[in-house]
């Protein structure tokens, strides 16, 4: 097992993951199109973009369309440095 760690244990969650990987495709994306992409619940969901906030991966913002409360969420460069060494760190163990 310690030849992983090298991977980011932040990123190893199957949902962080998720989310990251939608975020980097996207400059931001709002908390519904993130939950139906993930099929995560609104619950789950929350608790892991609150844990990818506080590492400074994401950049969570909170508006209104009209009078309905918006969650939106973009990716920092600090979580595309982090993602990209996540998958470098996994393309090198692929090819051990």
């Amino acid at each position: 097992m310690s030849d992983f760690k090298d991977l980011d244990p932040l990123l190893h969650s199957q949902l962080r993951l998720a989310i990251m990987s939608l975020l980097m495709s996207v400059e931001s994306a709002e908390f519904v199109y993130l939950k139906e992409k993930t099929s995560a619940t609104a619950g789950n969901l929350s608790v892991q973009l609150d844990k990818l906030s506080n590492a400074g991966y994401i950049a969570v913002s909170k508006g209104y369309k009209g009078k309905k409360p918006v969650t939106t969420c973009s990716i920092s460069k600090t979580g595309i440095h982090a993602f990209e060494n996540y998958v470098k760190s996994l393309q090198s163990y692929i090819k051990k």
